[in-house]
């Protein structure tokens, strides 16, 4: 029996993004027939700077998760993409891993496979939808991938009676300062929400991409 892939990836700094990502991957595997694969991208900054920085302990708690390869990406029949928020665009790391691409997107390897992102910042209006549409975007288009977001069929978009990220570009965290602020319950259940939806639109769609030749 067939199944179909998807593919969590993501970066995370203090566990932000690691938590949201758990939770897209339980949405899409909530959805039956569907087999869900956990990813990091590499770090690309040393012990040294990560201990400066307070993220080395913090990273212990996803250590086992194995960093993304090429077959992944190659495997899934859909995508989500976590970066926490860099100046209102992804971060370096992600991008890093993005610049590696090119022989896939010459071998239109990832046409037709879906893509979605989440992401975290700070503050409440510290550029998460320019993270999205500025770094996530371009990549998704340049590689011919079908982009899903998270509809306003996701209720917890609405309330206005706390502080939540969420929009319909995707799902999101707004981690506070220094990032004591944890995900609530409502930016949570729009991660397993939107992974519910990625994998329901995979199924549906069905496996096999493929490029439409000229």
């Amino acid at each position: 029996m067939s199944t179909t892939n998807v593919l969590v990836v993501f970066y995370s700094t203090y566990g932000h993004i690691y938590k949201l990502a758990q939770a897209i991957a339980e949405g899409a595997g909530s959805v039956e027939g569907v087999t869900v694969r956990l990813a990091r991208f590499p770090e690309t900054l040393s012990d040294e700077v990560l201990t400066k920085m307070g993220a080395l302990e913090a990273k212990k708690q996803w250590a086992d998760v194995p960093e993304v390869t090429h077959e992944d990406l190659q495997w899934a029949d859909a995508i989500a993409f976590g970066s926490p928020t860099r100046f209102g665009n992804i971060a370096a790391q992600v991008k890093t891993y993005i610049d590696t691409l090119g022989g896939l997107w010459a071998s239109n390897a990832l046409v037709g496979k879906l893509a979605s992102a989440f992401t975290s910042s700070n503050s409440q209006h510290g550029g998460q939808e320019t993270t999205i549409v500025c770094g996530f975007l371009p990549l998704f288009l340049h590689l011919g991938m079908l982009v899903v977001g998270l509809p306003y069929t996701f209720a917890g978009q609405f309330p206005v009676d706390e502080v939540s990220g969420g929009s319909p570009y995707g799902s999101s965290v707004v981690a506070g300062v220094w990032g004591a602020r944890q995900p609530s319950e409502n930016e949570l259940n729009g991660g397993r929400f939107q992974g519910k939806h990625i994998a329901t639109q995979a199924v549906r769609l069905g496996k096999q991409p493929a490029a439409i030749a000229n």
